[in-house]
């Protein structure tokens, strides 16, 4: 018995210590800013095992009718821009995961009153609805570390990947889903201008999907909900109308260099052309917008500027073919080429003189 006992001393010791350390982890963690769980005392229950704990999971509930309590995790320029989107508009963002001290100071700073967490998997226990606003390279890492709760769901905000990518954090009762506004987030209140009237791609169960609906139309989006399988057509499309045109704007930059122009004087002198073209797209589509040499025929006009480009600035010269080929392809839609024209421009563009 005796033995007994001291055995029991020295388990008791042990978890005493083990305490006192988790008790000073907290506290250092509590002196950065990171709260990761005030209540630490009572019972937590996994499924169907409840057992003794050093802290409460809060599982916060929405009354039937509200917004889904929130947390982003990701403090980047996308789930800045959400956090601060949604809190504006009156949606229940609580909690915000990210390493990045800077970051998550930031984000309380715009988001007053969230708590902060250093690992998304603390966050879980204080929202209903998770927010992965992180690379996509990080998603399906990340979804693996995380383990849901019945009636919970996950979000990921990325424009390229589908749901099932969530999938190892799903339980039962739980819901997998994706958000993605067609915004660049370059600049934080720009990107929050661009929300209003923005489309934001949606993806989920039919309830969850409603969620989503619904917190796109809160911070001025018109949410679109993707067909399964289209997810890169999608974002390939919103590449080409986001880093595409700023590929385009860096080629006219080039292209300007050889009159001795700086950027600034580029996009000074180029910038509302592409402008008014893009309003005419809008007004008169896309046939309609076309003008230039390809919708009149002048194989001459191509002759010359593959000649000066071959010349003066050679690697523009591929993007200004690949670029007016299409537009011939445009313009023998709308029929305003004849077949011989569009073979001489055809012959005029492939040539270095």
């Amino acid at each position: 018995m005796k033995a007994w006992d001291e055995m029991q001393r020295a388990e008791q010791r042990a978890r005493e210590a083990r305490m006192a350390e988790h008790e000073a982890t907290f506290d250092a963690l509590e002196e950065h800013g990171i709260n990761l769980d005030p209540d630490r005392t009572g019972t937590h229950r996994h499924g169907d095992l409840e057992h003794a704990s050093d802290h409460t999971h809060p599982h916060a509930h929405s009354e039937p009718g509200e917004r889904p309590v929130t947390g982003i995790v990701g403090a980047g320029p996308v789930g800045l821009a959400l956090g601060v989107a949604l809190s504006r508009a009156g949606w229940p963002v609580r909690a915000v995961a990210t390493r990045d001290a800077g970051r998550q100071a930031r984000f309380r700073e715009h988001v007053p009153g969230v708590r902060a967490f250093a690992e998304a998997t603390a966050l879980v226990d204080d929202v209903e609805l998770v927010i992965l606003a992180v690379p996509d390279d990080a998603i399906a890492p990340l979804a693996a570390t995380l383990r849901l709760y019945a009636g919970q769901a996950i979000v990921h905000t990325s424009g390229l990947l589908g749901v099932e990518v969530l999938a190892p954090a799903l339980a039962a009762g739980t819901q997998a889903g994706a958000f993605h506004p067609l915004v660049a987030f370059a600049d934080l209140e720009r990107a929050l201008a661009a929300l209003h009237g923005a489309t934001v791609a949606i993806e989920g169960d039919d309830d969850l999907v409603a969620h989503l609906a619904d917190m796109a139309e809160a911070i001025g989006g018109s949410p679109v909900r993707i067909a399964p399988g289209t997810k890169a057509a999608y974002h390939a499309a919103a590449v080409l109308a986001a880093g595409g045109v700023d590929a385009l704007l860096d080629t006219i930059r080039e292209v300007a260099a050889i009159l001795g122009l700086d950027e600034a004087g580029a996009l000074r002198i180029y910038l509302p052309l592409v402008q008014q073209t893009i309003a005419n797209a809008s007004t008169l589509g896309i046939e309609g917008a076309l003008t230039g040499p390809a919708t009149r025929g002048d194989a001459g006009t191509l002759a010359a500027h593959t000649a000066a480009l071959g010349s003066a600035a050679p690697g523009t010269l591929p993007v200004y073919r690949a670029l007016v080929l299409r537009d011939i392809d445009i313009a023998n839609r709308r029929g305003a080429l004849s077949p011989e024209a569009t073979e001489r421009l055809r012959t005029a563009l492939a040539g270095d003189s």
